[in-house]
């Protein structure tokens, strides 16, 4: 792999970058540890919008848990060149006694934003979960759909420089997922740098310029769409025959 300095000295600006990094859990009964990512390599560039593709159980939301600056690498290296990062994701950790509001509130604190700011969304974090009186409700009273569009809602309010978006687009009812996945796709096609998880080949195809396959932990391909998405059902293909 080129060197990180010599990227940036071709202009090609580098906003997160993994080296051989691998990520292990204990497991319980044996102390053993359990490698849910073995070897991945890849960079974010700057203003890109980077597919990762995979299996379930393959590493990928480690991965994000891992870009998103929650865990650490045990091996390898990873570097945030500078940038403020969120992780779009429905389970902000909703405390079941409180209401939308305050789990509103202490959800935005949890990504990064001041608590004055998020406070001054809640006007506009009400009317797109459609959610209207029961925001003053505890969350214990949540419908999974309503506590989904108020994870979505909160979450969409954080303006990072690199946003991660783990298999969030299009939740809810069929109304409320037509909305949510327009204004997904609608920050996607700007100019943030994003990471997307998804296992909808049609929408990677549509919003990422490039994608990585991760394959039992380990970095499988790199590249663009099509040719990354053809290898990867190849694969597959061969492998359940």
């Amino acid at each position: 792999m080129t060197s990180f300095t010599e990227e940036y000295v071709k202009g090609n600006k580098i906003a997160l970058a993994l080296q051989h990094v691998a990520i292990g859990y204990n497991r319980q009964k044996t102390n053993q540890p359990y490698w849910a990512v073995k070897d991945v390599s890849f960079r974010v560039r700057q203003g890109e919008t980077l597919g990762v593709i995979g299996r379930n159980g393959a590493g990928k939301s480690t991965l994000l848990r891992l870009m998103a600056g929650l865990i650490k690498p045990d091996k390898g290296l990873f570097i945030n060149f500078g940038h403020t990062v969120s992780l779009l994701s429905l389970n902000l950790g909703f405390i079941q006694d409180l209401t939308g509001r305050e789990n509103a509130i202490l959800g935005g604190i949890l990504l990064g934003m001041r608590k004055k700011d998020i406070e001054a969304k809640i006007p506009d974090i009400i009317e797109f979960s459609e959610l209207g009186d029961f925001i003053d409700q505890p969350i214990s009273t949540y419908s999974s759909g309503m506590s989904a569009r108020l994870g979505f809602s909160i979450a969409f309010q954080a303006d990072p420089d690199i946003l991660l978006v783990d298999e969030v687009l299009g939740v809810g009812d069929a109304e409320f997922h037509q909305k949510s996945t327009a204004i997904m796709k609608e920050r996607i096609k700007s100019n943030k740098t994003i990471v997307f998880v998804s296992h909808n080949e049609n929408l990677i195809k549509e919003l990422c310029d490039r994608v990585v396959w991760i394959e039992h932990g380990m970095t499988k391909k790199r590249g663009i769409p099509e040719t990354v998405l053809q290898a990867y059902n190849e694969y597959h293909h061969v492998r359940r025959k």
